[in-house]
């Protein structure tokens, strides 16, 4: 493989990163790391970004030219992918463009495709995804939330966890049980719903560090058309696997932990005391580089081997097992350097950094949990990439 950029990859680049600066206000990137944006003014920005992707078909622009994308390559997807997290940059086509419409392309028939897909590639549907459950997250073939077919429809009774984005969400990528008497990998079924039917309660849950992403979704008989059943029902779990396989590239958690490196990197210049106070600060800061860099190696070999015709699959885990875990590493490293004042939140006169890092490294407990645990992403290495028996 090849680690540097093409020439036109290199202006493709430059192309998002003047997009970027010409649709994010002066000093984006910094006020949302501090939590100096109202919630409001998020939503305003996403929408309005979101549109702008859509006009450009940027929104989608790996997906085919017959489904509203651009043809654009693997390698250009990840650039894109890159310069967006690094710049912080809201909205964007997030779940429908990242595996719902990818799975709907695959599984779906013609009148679902042209139902759902230019609802994505416009950026007017917002999705989530409706997989944990309270006895099911790592485990996912566990789910009970049950879809009960009755004539001309299903009727859904159970209930989700750390939904993201579900109260924002217009539309709902579902996994229920079809069948319960079948082994619990083959009676499973993917369903689209949207997310105002009758019987849908969404309830907010409250992250350590303050913030609301996560939420509960509750189900109760609610009905949805036969025809919103994706592909074959009782075979939803192998389009679930598929569609996780979108889910794990991994830039960027490499993109952001590079920009929170630059800030730390920045601090300990201005503030020569933060290292004189701990000496092995400098360390730790050189070694959160190293790694960093070899998170980006990992990361571009994704897109390298999907451009050879091999699908990522053990090689994508490690790239989220990694990142996930370096966004910890990191957040701890600021905690380090910032001393005590980086353990005070935001509103306090003696927060470091605008307590920005007291808030990341209380996030960053959940990247080693959200979208397949540590411990899920080893597993896949062991098995598929390194041909181990199960334990």
């Amino acid at each position: 493989m090849d680690f540097q950029f093409t020439p036109d990859e290199e202006q493709f680049r430059g192309e998002i990163r003047d997009f970027l600066k010409q649709q994010l206000p002066d000093g984006w990137a910094d006020r949302a790391f501090v939590g100096d944006v109202e919630q409001d003014e998020r939503d305003e920005l996403s929408r309005f970004v979101t549109k702008q992707l859509a006009d450009r078909d940027w929104l989608a622009m790996a997906w085919p030219k017959e489904y509203g994308g651009l043809d654009a390559t693997h390698m250009q997807q990840l650039i894109y992918n890159e310069e967006t997290s690094y710049s912080a940059m809201p909205g964007g086509g997030g779940m429908g463009v990242a595996w719902v419409g990818p799975a709907v392309m695959l599984y779906g028939n013609e009148e679902q495709k042209e139902q759902y897909l230019p609802w994505i590639t416009n950026g007017d549907d917002i999705w989530c995804t409706l997989y944990s459950e309270p006895g099911a997250g790592s485990d996912l073939a566990a789910l009970q939330t049950r879809a009960e077919r009755d004539g001309d429809e299903y009727v859904i009774n159970g209930s989700k966890i750390w939904t993201s984005g579900g109260h924002l969400a217009n539309m709902g990528w579902l996994a229920a049980r079809t069948d319960p008497h079948a082994p619990k990998h083959r009676g499973i079924s993917t369903f689209v719903l949207p997310m105002d039917t009758p019987g849908v309660e969404v309830r907010p849950l409250t992250n350590l560090a303050g913030e609301h992403n996560f939420n509960e979704v509750f189900f109760e008989n609610v009905r949805i058309p036969s025809t919103n059943l994706v592909g074959t029902e009782n075979r939803g779990w192998y389009q679930v696997a598929t569609a996780l396989d979108f889910e794990r590239s991994g830039v960027g958690a490499y993109a952001g932990g590079r920009r929170n490196m630059e800030r730390l990197v920045h601090v300990a210049r201005e503030d020569e005391s933060l290292v004189q106070r701990n000496p092995a600060s400098r360390y730790e800061l050189a070694d959160r580089w190293v790694e960093l860099q070899v998170g980006f190696n990992i990361a571009y070999r994704i897109p390298h081997l999907q451009s050879q015709g091999i699908i990522p699959n053990h090689e994508a885990s490690v790239s989220k097992l990694y990142g996930s875990e370096l966004t910890q590493r990191i957040a701890g490293t600021g905690m380090h350097l910032l001393g005590l004042g980086g353990q005070m939140m935001p509103g306090s006169p003696h927060a470091a950094l605008g307590g920005a890092f007291a808030r990341t490294y209380l996030s960053s407990v959940s990247s080693t949990i959200a979208a397949g645990t540590s411990e899920i992403q080893r597993n896949i290495i062991a098995q598929r990439g390194l041909g181990l028996p199960r334990g």
